[in-house]
């Protein structure tokens, strides 16, 4: 295995990167898809497209921490194949859903199998010494910052060839991508190092019940969870904010996105490279937290749409402490418990993007309803610069506790 990390850790690279580019190529296209099988206007479609989320989301909340709980008992690759085949499975479904309920179908299907981001971090921590683990985690974000500038950016370009003509791209991108992990990607965990499969802890609360046991892991846990919870406040308001108070266009919204896609690969692609090794993974923490709170601060009391391209630098610098969280939460579990972990901190998150779009977009429409006394749309980051604030509090006294 060791002569060949570095072609498994491209491949998890390739992985992800497709991933997150199927799930943009879908984005421009979505609402009229949901329109075409329903008749729905664009704001019913809004609310629909939000639960089909929820739908996606509470799978991933339920079986996360199986098939995290399934890669320590039979290794990372099959487990990661399988969840390859089922977004293919849930592309296609879209491609021929002739009713809503067929739109509900799939996407239940990518939460359940969609197991590709715990696997995957499972996989890196498997192949990654102290050293490099948290550059390894970065290089997800990177993939995720990539993929959500390429996706969309395909997607918007294939939508006019036909709504069901994205779906088919991430299909087919899905497919090769598995075909191509069959014959390239090896076994990062071998059988010695696998343990018998458990069902107590396959459960969400089993798999936390597990992470309970080490104190430093779990506050860690707890600021990774107030910190997604927390960024809520941009990925969930930021069309309607700018729209809002900025005037600002479809294509300039998506010129932003942009852009911030490019600036979140370069922290955790190559920043956190030169960075980490440098300053550690506890500073690293400290330092990324601290300008996440910065950013969106200044995002919510920016005075003009321009502030907010400047502003997106110190809030993309963030991106230094999740992989070094990452890397120090892993740190503390054996190889096969990896798994178990990965899922755990999967099934956390994704409860994070039910709490969080609900939180952040209710307080934007109390602070910008004229029902209501306070006009003040950048409530929403003023809020999340409080969560990541406290998230900060808590990693730095987990830290603490991990330094005696």
């Amino acid at each position: 295995m060791s002569t060949k990390k570095q072609p498994a850790l491209i491949f998890i690279f390739i992985t992800i990167l497709i991933d997150v580019i199927g799930l943009g190529i879908i984005i421009p296209v979505l609402p009229q898809l949901i329109h075409e099988v329903t008749g729905m206007g664009l704001s019913e479609g809004a609310a629909m497209g939000g639960w089909l989320v929820v739908a996606f989301s509470v799978m991933q909340f339920i079986f996360s921490p199986l098939l995290g709980n399934l890669s320590d008992r039979y290794g990372r690759r099959p487990i990661l194949l399988l969840s390859l085949l089922g977004f293919t499975i849930d592309y296609v479904l879209l491609v021929f859903a002739p009713n809503l309920t067929w739109l509900f179908v799939g996407r239940i299907i990518a939460g359940f199998m969609g197991a590709s981001f715990t696997t995957a971090s499972a996989y890196i921590a498997d192949i990654s010494s102290d050293e490099n683990r948290s550059q390894n985690f970065g290089m997800l974000g990177a993939a995720f910052g990539l993929g959500f500038i390429i996706g969309p950016t395909i997607g918007g370009l294939l939508g006019e060839l036909g709504t069901r003509v994205p779906f088919m791209a991430a299909a087919a991108l899905t497919f090769l991508n598995a075909v191509y992990g069959y014959f390239v990607l090896p076994e990062s965990l071998p059988i010695d190092k696998r343990r018998p499969f458990d069902w107590s802890r396959c459960l969400p609360w089993g798999a936390w019940g597990h992470i309970k046991k080490h104190p430093v892991v779990y506050g860690l846990v707890g600021a990774m969870i107030l910190i997604y919870v927390a960024s809520h406040a941009v990925q969930s308001n930021w069309s309607f904010y700018t729209q809002l108070k900025f005037a600002w266009s479809e294509s300039t919204i998506g010129f932003s996105l942009g852009i911030a896609g490019v600036l979140v690969a370069l922290v955790q692609g190559f920043l956190i490279r030169i960075v980490n090794p440098k300053i550690g993974n506890n500073n690293s923490v400290y330092l990324g937290i601290t300008f996440s709170t910065l950013g969106l601060l200044l995002f919510g009391l920016a005075a003009q749409g321009w502030h907010l391209y400047l502003i997106l630098i110190p809030y993309c610098l963030g991106g230094l402490s999740g992989p070094a969280l990452q890397s120090i939460i892993s740190a503390q579990f054996p190889a096969n418990e990896q798994g178990e972990l990965q899922g755990a901190l999967t099934s956390l998150i994704s409860v994070t993007s039910i709490i969080g779009p609900a939180l952040m977009t209710q307080v934007f429409e109390y602070f910008t309803s004229p029902q209501y006394p306070i006009y003040f749309p950048g409530a929403p980051f003023i809020l999340g610069a409080l969560i990541t604030f406290t998230g900060g509090l808590l990693a730095f006294r987990a830290l603490r506790r991990y330094n005696r």
